[in-house]
């Protein structure tokens, strides 16, 4: 098994972890804003896309530390910090551009759920822990019409995974 560690410090890097954590299942207690320490940090439950190409169905998911450093202050919306069992889908992460090399980091989360982080610059980094497993589950995205019915949130039946999914 191949471990994947990425580094992002620009947007286009940060552009090739959000498309690898794309689908990500996280607890909201498994993140954690670690302001003495200028960082952000979370544990997530990573699809692995790379693999999921063949017939046989064989998906699965690694455990995958992300983190963000030089974080001046984050904030969220759509959380409750104290609901720790929450388990949220990550749909991507981007950047807002301020008074350059500074912004906004947003990492955009299933249930209309965002965490924005105020960033001195994009300093990121994804590591795969070597912790994975087999899922019968691959995430599926519907199509904008199917995206209409089911509300803002896009979910319906098929929802954000378990955790342990």
């Amino acid at each position: 098994m191949t471990t994947l560690k990425l580094l992002a410090l620009d947007e286009e890097d940060l552009q090739v972890v959000s498309s690898q954590l794309q689908d990500a299942v996280v607890r909201v207690g498994d993140m954690t804003y670690l302001p003495s320490q200028n960082r952000f940090a979370a544990i997530v439950n990573r699809f692995d896309w790379q693999s999921a190409g063949g017939d046989d169905n064989r998906y699965r998911r690694l455990r995958t530390a992300l983190r963000f450093d030089r974080v001046l202050a984050a904030r969220h919306k759509g959380l409750a910090p104290g609901n720790k069992d929450r388990v949220l889908s990550l749909l991507a992460i981007s950047f807002e551009a301020g008074e350059s090399p500074s912004g906004k980091v947003v990492l955009y989360f299933s249930g209309d759920a965002t965490v924005q982080l105020d960033v001195e610059c994009i300093e990121a980094e994804m590591r795969d822990l070597g912790i994975a497993w087999r899922t019968q589950n691959r995430p599926e995205h519907p199509s904008e019409a199917e995206a209409d019915t089911k509300g803002p949130s896009g979910e319906g039946a098929n929802g954000p995974e378990a955790a342990g999914a």
